[in-house]
C-alpha cells in the first residue's frame, strides 16, 4: 500500500513540475534552478576529481568512509539535463545505503555533446575507479532514468571492450529505448508527474536523432546483453518508462543475465530522489544498498 505521504509528493510535482521550458536547454536550466536550493548532503563528503578527464565528485557518506567499495553513478535527465548538483543528495543517500563510495560523473550533455560522448566518459570513469586501487568485484555501474541506460550501455562497451566487469549494474527508472516504442507511454501519460512522452521525444531527438535512436549504446535495448554482470532493476508502476524496464529485463533474462526486478506499486518516475520526503524513496534506496552488499560480498 503506497505511504500517505505520496499523495503530498504527487501534488507538489504537479503544481511545480520538474521539467519546465519548451527546449532542452530552458529544461535544463528548471532543472538546476530546482536543485541548486537543496541543502548539501548530511554526514557526508563531496571531493571533486579528474575521472579520467571527465569532471567527477567521490561523495562519501560517513558509513563509507573507509570503504574499499564503489558505485560509478550516472545521473538522469535524458542525455541533456543534470548534473553534480542535481544528483549529489541521491549518491550521498546511496553511498550510506551501500557504505561505499560514489563516483558521481558529470558526463556531457547533448546536444552539444550528442551519442556516444555520454557512453565514453562514462567508460572513462570506470577506468578512473580501476586506477584508484578498486577491485572491479568490488564496483558497480548505476544511473537512473537516461543514466540507467547509459549504465547498461557502459557495461555493454566495457565487455566488447574486454575490461574486466563490475559486480553488478543498477538502473533505477531506465530509459534504454530511444524510439519510445513501449505501450507505456500512452497507457501512464496521465500518472507519471516527472516525464513525458514529448520531453523524451525532445531529448532523443537531441542525443541520437533519427536512425541513430536505435543504434547500439543509445537505445541499449537493442543492444546484445550477453555476459553483463548481475542486474537490479527499479521501476514504478505508474510510469511512462514501465515498458522499458519490463523489456530491458526481459531481454537481459533471454541473454543468460541474472536479473533481480522490483515493480514498486503507484510511484513514479525516480523516486529514489525524494527519500526525506517519501518514505518508498529511503526504502527503495536501502534494497539497492543490501542488494550490492549480496553481490559484494
Amino acid at each position: 500500500m503506497a505511504s500517505a505521504e505520496l499523495q503530498t509528493v504527487l501534488d507538489m510535482l504537479k503544481a511545480v513540475p520538474v521539467l519546465q521550458g519548451n527546449t532542452v536547454h530552458e529544461m535544463r536550466a528548471s532543472m538546476e534552478a530546482m536543485t541548486a536550493s537543496a541543502p548539501p548532503p548530511e554526514a557526508a563528503t563531496c571531493e571533486p576529481t579528474d575521472a579520467g578527464g571527465v569532471p567527477a565528485e567521490w561523495v562519501t557518506a560517513d558509513e563509507a568512509a573507509s570503504s574499499d567499495r564503489a558505485i560509478v553513478y550516472l545521473h538522469g535527465g535524458g542525455y541533456c539535463l543534470g548534473s553534480l548538483n542535481s544528483h549529489r543528495n541521491l549518491a550521498a543517500n546511496l553511498s550510506r545505503a551501500a557504505r561505499a563510495r560514489v563516483l558521481n560523473v558529470d558526463y556531457r550533455l547533448a546536444p552539444e555533446h550528442p551519442h556516444p560522448a555520454a557512453i565514453d566518459d562514462a567508460v572513462a570513469a570506470y577506468g578512473h575507479a580501476l586506477d584508484q586501487g578498486l577491485a572491479p568485484e568490488k564496483l558497480a555501474v548505476g544511473g537512473d532514468s537516461a543514466g540507467g541506460g547509459l549504465a547498461v550501455a557502459t557495461l555493454v562497451a566495457l565487455r566488447n571492450a574486454g575490461k574486466p566487469l563490475p559486480a553488478a549494474g543498477i538502473c533505477i527508472s531506465p530509459w534504454v529505448d530511444l524510439t519510445l516504442s513501449g505501450e507505456s507511454m500512452q497507457t501512464k501519460a496521465g500518472l507519471d508527474p516527472i516525464v513525458t512522452e514529448a520531453s523524451l521525444r525532445m531529448m532523443a531527438d537531441a542525443y541520437a536523432p533519427g536512425p541513430a535512436a536505435k543504434s547500439p549504446g543509445a537505445s541499449p535495448l537493442f543492444d546484445d546483453l550477453e555476459g553483463l554482470p548481475p542486474l537490479l532493476v527499479h521501476v514504478g508502476s505508474a510510469e511512462v518508462l514501465l515498458d522499458d524496464a519490463r523489456s530491458l529485463v526481459e531481454r537481459a533474462e533471454k541473454a543468460g543475465v541474472d536479473v533481480e526486478f522490483d515493480v514498486w506499486e503507484d510511484l513514479f518516475h525516480v523516486w529514489h530522489a525524494f527519500a526525506g520526503l517519501l518514505p518508498e524513496a529511503q526504502q527503495a534506496i536501502d534494497k539497492i544498498g543490501a542488494y550490492l552488499d549480496r553481490r559484494w560480498n
